[in-house]
């Protein structure tokens, strides 16, 4: 398969590192950062020889792609004529764009447009990643496939942020005072975590169901002691990352629950209850890696895209499980 990237940071890295191992040629890498447009890709992923693939700033390099892996930004509006670069190529594109996981919710028009587009050039566009796109979201519809009714479905996810790249740390806050990173948060300078709603209007469309109403809110988590892990340290006080739910409402009652701790030194797992009219199953994981599980459904989802219907898909698309809600 030929892989094109767009863009090129650690995620995309990663990919690139993942898809040479499974037989896979990248065919083009483009990025803005002036520090590594230029530089061999093989360099830039710890080869110990050039690779023959220089990063770009001209999207039409990733022409020749069977697939391009997007990787930039988390909201679609922010996006969107990237995306469209692509389609318009005639190349099918899986996002990390976590606002694209479900964009109907926060961007109808843009989601509509790039449907119509992508059904114009006859190519496949889906987000997806670990986080929307499979823990919280895909995977708890799964496992409903055992029940008759659901009544309730909690996910919840804890991760230790210490783990996690830099990146993540920054838009968690880990170190900020918490008033100046709160303050932050809510001008979008920081993002926290961004997917609750679409994780869970991912299930409520598998259901096809429509909320009453869906709440999120995202809180820092402040360290009542210094805090020591690893290579970080967190003073008394300060945040040492966050906490975050989402809930949608279903004929006057919670039926959905998304929760996220993310912190410096948390317990890693994750848990999902799915509560039917008779008997409830409980799933708990020990973690899943953040960064190698999302190129890990990247890749596995570019893997069968020759296969899927053309224009904007998302995981409902690919998932043969609907549930049902009372």
């Amino acid at each position: 398969m030929l892989i094109g990237l767009y863009g090129f940071g650690s995620i995309n890295r990663l990919v690139a590192l993942e898809a040479i191992k499974r037989g896979w040629e990248i065919v083009g890498a483009i990025d803005i950062d002036e520090n590594i447009i230029g530089k061999d890709i093989g360099e830039l992923i710890g080869l110990d020889r050039e690779y023959g693939v220089k990063v770009s700033r001209r999207p039409l390099e990733l022409v020749e792609a069977d697939v391009v892996i997007h990787a930039t930004g988390s909201f679609l509006d922010k996006v969107y004529d990237q995306l469209i670069n692509v389609v318009e190529m005639g190349v099918d594109v899986v996002s990390t764009c976590e606002t694209l996981a479900y964009p109907y919710y926060r961007y109808p028009i843009l989601s509509r447009k790039l449907n119509e587009k992508a059904l114009e050039y006859g190519v496949t566009v889906i987000g997806t990643g670990i986080n929307p796109g499979f823990l919280l979201d895909t995977l708890p519809i799964v496992l409903t496939a055992p029940f008759n009714i659901v009544e309730k479905i909690t996910a919840i996810r804890s991760l230790d942020a210490s783990r996690r790249r830099k990146s993540f740390m920054r838009k968690i806050g880990v170190g900020m005072d918490p008033e100046e990173y709160v303050e932050k948060l809510k001008k979008g300078i920081y993002t926290g975590h961004v997917g609750y709603a679409e994780s869970i209007l991912l299930i409520a469309d598998a259901a096809g169901i429509h909320l009453d109403r869906i709440v999120e809110n995202q809180d820092p988590v402040i360290a009542s002691e210094k805090i020591r892990v690893g290579e970080y340290v967190v003073d008394k006080g300060r945040v040492a990352g966050i906490k975050g739910y989402g809930i949608g409402y279903y004929k006057g009652r919670e039926i959905i629950r998304i929760e996220l701790y993310a912190s410096l030194g948390a317990e890693e797992y994750e848990e999902i209850i799915v509560k039917g009219d008779e008997y409830e199953v409980r799933w708990k994981s020990n973690g899943t890696p953040g960064d190698k599980g999302t190129v890990a459904v990247l890749l596995n989802i570019a893997n069968i895209m020759p296969t899927l219907p053309s224009g904007l898909l998302t995981m409902n698309d690919l998932i043969p499980f609907k549930p049902m809600f009372r």
